[in-house]
């Protein structure tokens, strides 16, 4: 029976933890399809994800910066390049060989529409039984915690970035 996860919160290890349970579902024979919506292509798990027999990590063409500060046009173009992501998901997930999903940033691409609302809980509603899903991000909604199995926040106390210090390739990306 596969489950519903959240990793949400403000503090940092959301993707983290979403990537370990990857890797021990991977090296425990099953099939895992690793997605992400709102985060850039060069961050360095991927790169190691890649090279994981039995993960499969859906790439994007083109990485973006924060919604909120694309202009009116290239937000044009994350919605259609995610629509085709989501569709993407779907039929992957339709075929059956999957027994992990990994969303990662789910729930910011959830709350700027860019997964239809409907559709996303109706896609949870009658995943496959067997598919465990895993979705991360900042302020899940109310009904996407009602329908998760386990709900696990990630809540910053102290962090760098406060005293300015930027992310670090191979710390946070």
């Amino acid at each position: 029976m596969g489950l519903i996860h959240i990793y949400c919160g403000d503090g940092k290890g959301k993707t983290s933890a979403a990537i370990g349970l990857a890797v021990r579902a991977a090296g425990s024979g099953m099939n895992v399809l690793f997605t992400r919506f709102l985060k850039n292509e060069f961050s360095g798990e991927l790169k190691i994800l890649d090279e994981i027999p039995r993960i499969r990590v859906l790439h994007l063409e083109k990485s973006y910066g924060f919604f909120q500060t694309l202009s009116e046009e290239e937000q044009k173009e994350v919605r259609k390049m995610y629509a085709e992501l989501w569709n993407l998901i779907s039929e992957e997930i339709s075929k059956g060989s999957w027994d992990v999903l990994i969303i990662d940033e789910f729930m910011a691409a959830y709350r700027y529409g860019l997964i239809e609302h409907d559709e996303a809980l109706r896609f949870l509603r009658e995943k496959p039984e067997q598919l465990e899903v895993v979705l991360t991000g900042r302020d899940p909604d109310q009904a996407l915690v009602e329908l998760a199995d386990y709900v696990s926040e990630i809540r910053k106390i102290k962090h760098p970035f406060d005293r300015g210090i930027r992310a670090r390739k191979g710390i946070e990306y």
